[in-house]
């Protein structure tokens, strides 16, 4: 019975992901619709990688994509498992399909004829989509997948790697390709980066706290009881008084601040705090499911 409640789960995790993944290749594939292909901007990933190899060496756009595509699925699969590379296969297929389903539906609607305002749009709308489908667990292929591999290898952030590659890709078309139009490319790149790096640290980030008090042993207790939020003490020695005392550490997410300097008020009025945004957590309570003895 329960390993099968666990195949339930696990086949309603996969669709919940899968339609994720759909939804932010919709946006995407709208954004580029309206913004990208309307001004023909310069290609960055693997288009603008097939580009230069056109170029340099005459290999044709399709047979680079579809090579360098198989290639990185399988960089894929060998390096971020089984799941992400089917949920990127999905991914795939999907996202042609869309992109012509959004060009057929915006037909010859001009949004607008400003490169800059297009850079700007574009690169919000590709962000945000970039950002849900890669959280989902996915990518959209080609050369979202090496940055990645870079950050479960090295801990790189994916939008700085991300910034860096779609950045040498687009300098290196300068010689051949419209400068201008380069230079919007970069703006829409920098912006994309910019907004995937808050998706994908949306609702990632925590609030570091420590708090110094004569009542930590009750603050300490305080906190576990009513908020169910683990305390570390601290060993510390005041610098002018020497005096030997404890120090209260601990994790909250950023809706739980107010009720924890609630907690620490109503016991301590002269407690000293000190706040801190941190990037991430990891373990029991934040990426592990808490377990109760």
């Amino acid at each position: 019975m329960g390993a099968m409640a666990a195949k339930d789960k696990n086949v309603s995790k996969l669709i919940k992901q899968v339609l994720i993944i759909v939804f932010g290749l919709t946006i995407y594939a709208f954004g580029v619709a309206m913004f990208v292909l309307p001004l023909d901007m310069i290609a960055a990933g693997t288009t603008g990688m097939a580009l230069l190899a056109q170029r340099l060496w005459g290999i044709p756009i399709s047979t680079f994509v579809g090579a360098f595509n198989i290639l990185m699925f399988g960089l894929g699969w060998l390096e971020l498992g089984k799941t992400f590379a089917l949920t990127t296969l999905v991914a795939t297929f999907y996202y042609p399909v869309m992109l012509d389903v959004a060009i057929a539906v915006v037909g010859d609607m001009v949004i607008t004829t400003d490169p800059m305002l297009s850079a700007i749009f574009a690169g919000l709308l590709i962000g945000f989509s970039l950002g849900i489908v890669i959280k989902a667990g996915a990518s959209t292929g080609g050369m979202d997948i090496p940055p990645l591999v870079l950050k479960k290898r090295f801990g790189i952030p994916v939008s700085a790697t991300m910034y860096f590659f779609d950045a040498v890709i687009l300098v290196a078309q300068m010689p051949f390709g419209d400068k201008e139009r380069i230079l919007y490319a970069l703006i829409m790149v920098m912006i994309y980066t910019m907004v995937l790096d808050k998706v994908l640290m949306m609702g990632s980030k925590q609030i570091q706290v420590k708090i110094f008090s004569e009542k930590y042993e009750e603050i300490s207790k305080a906190i576990q009881e009513k908020m169910d939020r683990g305390t570390t003490l601290l060993n510390m020695e005041g610098g002018h008084s020497r005096k030997k005392s404890m120090a209260i550490l601990s994790i909250v997410s950023g809706r739980e601040l107010s009720k924890i300097n609630d907690i620490v008020m109503e016991i301590d009025e002269s407690a000293f705090m000190i706040v801190n945004q941190i990037g991430e957590v990891r373990g029991r309570g934040f990426t592990l499911t808490k377990k109760y003895e």
